[in-house]
């Protein structure tokens, strides 16, 4: 055999073995462990409300597990979009995630937002759902949700309901109601905020809210409204007595929820290593605590469940948006 038949094969033998030497500290790099640095959890909304609070013990609890500092920033801004959006744009790397709660999907099921809601976010952990009250003046002809149903059916048009602002979760549970119900004739009257809508229900300016149980809190405390019944058969525990919508006669559920997300395509190992450690938190101590403070019910399901409650979730709303013609410009 001559020396260049030798030589070429030889070549290629080193070359190939050059080539995985060279590629060995990639793989290295890619199966490093996580999380190497800080992580951002970003909550679409100021400082003080219940995103924050569910956001600030769970970071607590991921830096305690995971040795490295998960850094809570508040991106408040256009109904949540803002701070939504800034984690879309980020890397699928698992350094910036996202606390936010049902308005991320009533947001995507009534408005053009600057992200695809489920193609550029994945669910990690559900943290928590819980369901809503709905309330009357003291002089509501009706004492329950199926008197309600009765009643508003005999008034077509005449009843109206007040909620935080168009799209609002307010909005989408109550005209949900009204559909359940066999299409329900209500006025909708959107307020800027559950403050004045909470003062005008008192006051019997509007005849419902659906509202959640921090909001009603002091109203049910001083019996100064009507509590017609949840939206949910979960309803709490320590929440006030009242009629389900299955005790009720009625095919209906609408909650309220948090969760922590990340972007889409998130290597699975640290989606499932967030997932664990999140659930840990919610089983025990102070977010635990507090959510049940709330009127919620902690959750420990895994990702792939959050990630399909999701897509119901959003999917449930854009029906109700599309046929009650909610659409936010």
């Amino acid at each position: 055999m001559s020396n260049s038949n030798f030589a070429a094969p030889t070549r290629r033998l080193l070359l190939g073995a050059a080539a995985g030497a060279l590629a060995m500290p990639a793989v290295g790099r890619a199966q490093a462990a996580w999380p190497q640095r800080s992580v951002r959890v970003i909550v679409p909304f100021t400082p003080g409300g219940s995103n924050d609070a569910v956001a600030r013990p769970l970071a607590e609890h991921f830096q305690r597990r995971l040795g490295q500092p998960f850094v809570v920033e508040n991106r408040p801004g256009a109904g949540s979009t803002l701070g939504s959006a800034e984690v879309a744009r980020s890397a699928a790397d698992g350094y910036t995630l996202l606390v936010t709660s049902s308005t991320f999907s009533t947001s995507a099921a009534t408005q053009k937002t600057p992200y695809d809601a489920l193609g550029d976010f994945e669910g990690v952990a559900l943290c928590a759902t819980a369901p809503l009250l709905v309330l009357a003046p003291k002089d509501f002809p009706a004492n329950t949700l199926a008197e309600a149903v009765t009643y508003i059916r005999a008034n077509p048009g005449k009843v109206d309901y007040g909620s935080a602002g168009p799209g609002s979760i307010n909005q989408l549970s109550a005209e949900l109601f009204a559909q359940r119900a066999g299409g329900l004739q209500l006025v909708h009257i959107p307020y800027r905020g559950m403050g004045p809508a909470t003062t005008d229900l008192v006051a019997g300016t509007i005849q419902l809210l659906f509202t959640t149980v921090p909001s009603a809190a002091g109203l049910v405390k001083d019996q100064t409204v009507k509590i017609l019944g949840w939206t949910s058969e979960s309803r709490p525990a320590t929440g006030p007595q009242a009629p389900t919508p299955k005790e009720s006669g009625l095919d209906y559920s609408a909650e309220i929820w948090w969760g922590l997300m990340a972007r889409r395509g998130t290597p699975k190992p640290i989606i499932e290593q967030l997932n664990k450690v999140a659930n840990e938190a919610l089983g025990e101590g102070r977010l635990a605590q507090y959510l049940r403070s709330e009127g919620a019910e902690p959750q420990t399901r895994d990702a792939a469940a959050f990630d399909s409650f999701l897509r119901e979730d959003i999917g449930r709303w854009k029906q109700v948006a599309t046929a009650a013609n909610i659409r936010i410009e």
